[in-house]
């Protein structure tokens, strides 16, 4: 039987989720109350070998924090659909959204989240900081050097391995670019 809470059609083994669930790391501290797994899109656009990234507003959980762009996914919403409406609200932009390139879990003190970090291409638009303070198209190398919400470590560490290179991940992982 398939926990719906936590099953996710379009992960294949996101079997972490219901792990941490068994090992108690999803419940509120001091409580007998189940916090409910948020799911979360995340964008890698890159063009001209640099990565955009945004900061977050100063008001918003992890506030000033940089993060690669995308937002929560609605109630009854397709991931890719949630993703594309992110872009569009907070960058003004329309994207293709290709395949996945990573899927974390992560549990943060007032809820887990799921991460699904897509590869992704600017088709109409120029990115504009429209719901977010401010935006940059970096280098894999200068990641490092922005404070980033523990949720996007594991990302930012498989962006800067030495097997993960522009070329390779477009096309092990279906970038809609073509190198």
């Amino acid at each position: 039987m398939i926990n719906k809470k936590f099953y996710h059609p379009y992960v294949p083994g996101v079997g972490m989720a219901n792990r941490a669930k068994r090992a108690g790391r999803n419940r509120i501290a001091g409580s007998k109350d189940e916090m409910k797994t948020i799911v979360v899109t995340a964008a890698l656009i890159m063009e001209q070998g640099k990565l955009l990234i945004t900061q977050r507003r100063e008001d918003a959980h992890c506030g000033l924090l940089w993060e690669f762009p995308g937002g929560k996914v609605k109630e009854g919403e397709e991931p890719r659909q949630a993703l594309r409406r992110e872009l569009e609200e907070e960058l003004g932009i329309e994207a293709e959204v290709g395949g996945i390139f990573e899927a974390v879990f992560h549990v943060y003190p007032e809820y887990p989240i799921l991460l699904l970090v897509y590869l992704c291409q600017v088709k109409k638009g120029i990115p504009r900081p429209l719901g977010c303070h401010d935006l940059r198209w970096v280098d894999r190398g200068e990641l490092e050097g922005f404070p980033m919400p523990p949720a996007d470590d594991p990302i930012r560490r498989k962006l800067g391995s030495s097997q993960e290179r522009d070329g390779d991940v477009r096309r092990r992982r279906g970038w809609p670019i073509q190198a």
